[in-house]
């Protein structure tokens, strides 16, 4: 007996499946007989559609933050979210005390944690170099496999000061020694300029906020891509959207996806001011901004599951495949329009508003208030 089955699932590209699931892993994907039995079964009766979990790589989902804080659950599974990465929120300082809060969380919670030791304690967390201290950040990794996924270095002037690419280059040597992890860097306004950046960046990393309107931007005031990041991204550097309230441009988003320049993964960069107060409000309204610039829905929906899951090296999540991880997102693709807001102070009309309905995580379907409120599920 299957602990749950959803039949009739609607997938990013119109097609109609089942799913089995056992012991919090995907058992079956494809047609299930009429006669199989389950704890609980769910006909979606191609109302509602299906993802593997929606993951943000880019979060700031610690409480005690002073700074950027939320709750894990308010940013996670209650929208539709089953997995987040919390970017740098907290160092080797407090790394243990976000651990321990998150063990209570009904979303999956990882962690990159910040090269600074402080953590987001302060603006400029990367302004005195003795605050990275490569031994706390080596142990810190040990001590927490499995939750500390990658490693976060902010490189904007407000933090690094005088720094320039410093303290880029001493995250790039506690990447090295340990295990390569993914190191996601944020980029701002300069210096350090983005070429300096790009430069020192290897396959694998993660350039985030890559479509901000700043002048330290991924394109040039002619509108090309700088051939800094087209060197770097032919070395396998990703692109990594992390919105914000001060880090995504329609225009800029616009010209390089015309230019072919796509993100391999959308992220918020979501706390609870720019949450109730926007621009950005949810993962779903971020994903959603990307109709208007060009993507389909089976593109984005890939931007937060399976390429996210392989950006992070989440081995069991983002594919519904038998195996991995029973996470799910249910949601509605509703069409009706829409004015969006960009970082900027900028508006761009869209059609489409994802709206999520239900996380399923592990198996255990969390419904959301859009999903309590649309009675598509008899739970």
């Amino acid at each position: 007996m299957y602990d749950l089955v959803i039949r009739g699932a609607r997938l990013a590209d119109d097609t109609l499946i089942a799913l089995a699931v056992k012991d919090g892993k995907i058992a079956s994907v494809g047609r299930l007989a009429a006669d199989v039995s389950a704890v609980r079964q769910l006909d979606l009766a191609g109302n509602c559609r299906l993802s593997a979990g929606w993951i943000d790589a880019h979060v700031h989902c610690y409480p005690d933050s002073p700074i950027y804080h939320d709750e894990p659950d308010r940013v996670g599974v209650a929208s539709g979210v089953t997995s987040v990465v919390d970017a740098g929120s907290t160092g080797a300082d407090d790394i243990d005390a976000f651990y321990q809060l998150t063990r209570s969380a009904k979303t999956n919670v990882f962690a990159f944690l910040n090269i600074s030791r402080i953590g987001l304690l302060r603006q400029n967390e990367l302004a005195e170099l003795t605050d990275i201290d490569k031994h706390e950040a080596g142990q810190a990794i040990a001590n927490h496999p499995g939750f500390i996924i990658g490693i976060k270095a902010r490189m904007s002037s407000s933090v690094v000061g005088k720094n320039g690419t410093r303290p880029l280059v001493l995250a790039k040597e506690i990447q090295r020694e340990n295990r390569q992890l993914p190191l996601m860097v944020h980029i701002g306004n300069n210096p350090p300029n983005l070429d300096e950046i790009a430069d020192l960046l290897t396959r694998g990393d993660i350039i985030t906020h890559c479509y901000n309107g700043k002048p330290n931007r991924i394109l040039t005031p002619a509108g090309t891509l700088r051939e800094s990041i087209q060197r770097a991204l032919r070395r396998g550097v990703l692109l990594d959207v992390g919105h914000g309230t001060a880090s995504f441009s329609f225009e800029v988003a616009r010209q390089a996806i015309k230019l072919g320049i796509l993100p391999h993964t959308i992220s918020s960069d979501i706390y609870c001011r720019n949450r109730m107060n926007g621009p950005v409000h949810s993962l779903a309204t971020v994903m959603s901004k990307f109709f208007s610039v060009g993507l389909t829905l089976p593109q984005v929906i890939a931007c937060v599951t399976e390429n996210a899951a392989s950006a992070l090296q989440l081995s069991g999540k983002g594919r519904l495949e038998p195996g991995y991880d029973a996470d799910f997102t249910l949601f509605e693709l509703r069409r009706e329009p829409q004015v969006f807001a960009d970082a900027e102070g900028q508006t761009a009309a869209g059609e489409q508003l994802l709206v999520p309905l239900a996380a399923v995580v592990a198996g255990e379907i969390l419904l959301t208030e859009q999903g309590e409120a649309a009675h598509v599920f008899d739970l």
